[in-house]
């Protein structure tokens, strides 16, 4: 009796559609919902931490040589104080990152919040990161071509000294001060290292800048797997 009971043909089992199958292997997976959650905890943390870079680069670049005289007299050039790294790499960036890491320990709104409203905020702090990070971006980058504000010599023909400020870099077609590393202690008299400062302080903040950029697409991507993962759940 036993042997005809296993010589019995066993019941077919069910295959699952194509797209349940391939949600049960991804759940079994690493890729879930809790894993995209510690994956926004880590980003929202690594966008702070930038953010706040940024914005103390900008601060510096308002105190050359870390001289407030500079500041008082209103002998800072534009771009410092366009302060695209303090609301842009740093404000806007910093609110997206707060918004990240919420939806990562599921604080506040973000304690019952729904597949839609997740969507939503992940949009909303993407697209803001990205702005920011994006002006500071440029602004950087054209602060590095255009030069520092100093004070440099403005010879006549007649071989008179006279000084201004102004960025005596920036209609300097011939040589690139950037490579040209002669020019950075011979052109600006005043402040001080003023070449080195601005280079400096604008290059961390190009880095910066760049860095958000990067983490907003790794956010992005992290977004999308973690829709893709909720919906393979339910």
């Amino acid at each position: 009796m036993i042997c005809c009971w296993s010589s019995l043909p066993h019941p077919p089992t069910a295959e699952l559609p194509r797209p349940l199958s391939i949600c049960s292997r991804m759940l079994s997976s690493p890729c879930t919902p809790a894993s995209s959650r510690t994956c926004s905890r880590i980003l929202g943390l690594s966008l702070g931490t930038a953010a706040l870079f940024a914005a103390g680069a900008n601060m510096a670049l308002l105190f050359p040589n870390w001289d407030v005289t500079y500041l008082l007299r209103g002998l800072i050039g534009r771009h410092a104080m366009l302060g695209t790294g303090l609301w842009g790499g740093g404000l806007m960036v910093l609110t997206a990152a707060i918004l990240i890491f919420s939806m990562g320990w599921r604080y506040g709104c973000f304690s019952k919040s729904g597949l839609c409203r997740s969507v939503l905020t992940a949009l909303l702090s993407s697209g803001l990161a990205l702005l920011g990070a994006l002006i500071c971006f440029v602004t950087s980058g054209v602060a590095l071509k255009d030069g520092p504000f100093c004070m440099f010599d403005v010879s006549s023909f007649n071989q008179t000294q006279a000084w201004k400020y102004g960025y005596p870099f920036k209609d300097l077609h011939s040589r690139n001060y950037l490579y040209d590393r002669s020019l950075w202690n011979s052109v600006c008299l005043e402040p001080s290292a003023a070449v080195v400062w601005h280079v400096s302080l604008f290059s961390a903040l190009l880095c910066i800048s760049l860095l958000q950029l990067l983490l907003v697409v790794v956010h992005v991507i992290n977004s999308l797997l973690g829709l893709f993962c909720s919906l393979c759940e339910k």
